[in-house]
């Protein structure tokens, strides 16, 4: 069987930046254990699989270790390949998630802005299995849907900052965000996953409905903007609207290609 596959630089303003994330049109769902055999050929962060259904999209977005709630760049690349080349007509794309809902892609010139719910925080004790995850010593912890956070004093902590894998796969959570207060931007952080796969992703959308209303508060003001300090760096404009999330970036054509799944 030969299946279309587009590869997507997601929050880049030009190749070989931002995070590539692979996406893969279906007329129906193929099997769980096809789908993670194609992510983790691709053995990309993350390869989006969706099939349309009436005026709306239905999403999922698998690692290449397991099938994961929600992924802001995978969503944004599969924004970039409807508008730009499987024939979607409106400057709004509606997507569905089994696992997080209703979800909305928009284009505005150059830049796609996803409609994502914001992450409730609790703030949780700075323990020793967070301790042990990096060389520096975070000032405060927190516990997300999926991800736990910490925050450093400032952006060339995060920058320098030395993870050790081991310790942060054994986390009882998808990943761990760290960040800061930007120099250039409002804020900066990194993403770690190692326990799905994903040693340092370069850019985690997702990630900002959790960054995004903890800055929102911290430096009391709505729009924001964001650099994730992986080696391909992504830029994002994130703003926060009640109970939802909106953030935004560009996106870029890697490959148009072909594959075989049996």
């Amino acid at each position: 069987m030969k299946q279309k596959i587009y590869q997507i630089d997601a929050f880049a303003s030009q190749l070989f930046s931002g995070n590539p994330a692979a996406v893969c049109p279906l007329d129906q769902w193929l099997s769980d254990e096809v789908m993670l055999k194609i992510a983790a050929e691709n053995n990309l962060a993350e390869t989006a699989f969706y099939v349309k259904n009436e005026d709306s999209y239905q999403i999922r977005w698998f690692t290449p270790k397991v099938e994961v709630d929600l992924c802001g760049h995978a969503t944004l690349a599969t924004a970039f390949v409807l508008f730009n080349y499987e024939n979607h007509q409106e400057n709004i794309i509606h997507f569905y998630s089994h696992q997080s809902g209703e979800l909305t892609a928009s284009k505005q010139g150059n830049f796609l802005t996803l409609d994502f719910p914001a992450d409730h925080l609790m703030p949780i004790e700075l323990t020793s299995e967070i301790f042990d995850c990096f060389d520096q010593k975070p000032k405060l912890a927190f516990k997300g849907k999926t991800d736990f956070m910490v925050i450093f004093e400032n952006e060339k902590q995060i920058q320098n900052l030395k993870p050790s894998f081991d310790k942060i796969a054994q986390l009882e959570a998808r990943g761990i965000i760290v960040t800061a207060k930007g120099d250039n931007t409002d804020f900066v952080s990194r993403f770690f996953a190692p326990q799905t796969g994903v040693t340092e992703d370069p850019v985690t959308g997702s990630a900002h409905t959790t960054l995004t209303p903890y800055w929102a508060k911290q430096l009391n003001k709505l729009e924001l903007t964001a650099t994730q300090l992986s080696e391909r760096k992504g830029f994002l404009k994130c703003s926060l609207s009640g109970d939802r999330v909106q953030i935004s970036g560009q996106a870029k054509l890697y490959l148009i290609g072909e594959i075989n799944t049996e």
